[in-house]
């Protein structure tokens, strides 16, 4: 087992990875922040945890037309879509560089996003206890 140190919004995470994999994670981390630094500058979140969950669903939504095979385009948010929901998901979101994920590179992005998943969590849980 190795760890890695990744940086997402300007925070390190130490993460643990199978040996080997350690390039991978920094750079599905760097896609992450591109990501995440994109829906920042749209201005659709309100706090960090919202644009960590924001994020996660636009990485989400690229997995999930990337499993069916179709290209990922900017969707106009339902009438019921909060503020901050619509404004991210008029991001325009780019193809990803793959076209085909295998399951063993879906398996680790997962593990990834449940790692900081877990984080945020934390973090929004002592937030919320201070306030």
């Amino acid at each position: 087992m190795a760890e890695v140190t990744i940086y997402i919004n300007g925070r390190s995470y130490d993460i643990s990875c199978d040996s080997g994999q350690e390039g991978r994670i920094v750079d599905l981390a760097s896609y992450i922040d591109q990501r995440l630094q994109l829906i920042s500058r749209s201005g659709a979140a309100y706090n960090d945890a919202h644009l960590m969950v924001l994020t996660s669903l636009v990485l989400a939504d690229e997995l999930f037309d990337a499993r069916e095979g179709l290209a990922p385009a900017t969707v106009a948010p339902s009438p019921r879509a909060s503020r901050g929901a619509a404004a991210a998901a008029q991001v325009a979101v780019p193809a990803p560089v793959v076209s085909a994920v295998s399951r063993e590179e879906e398996q680790a992005v997962l593990k990834v996003l449940e790692q900081i998943t877990k984080r945020i969590e934390g973090v929004a849980s002592r937030v919320l206890q201070t306030s």
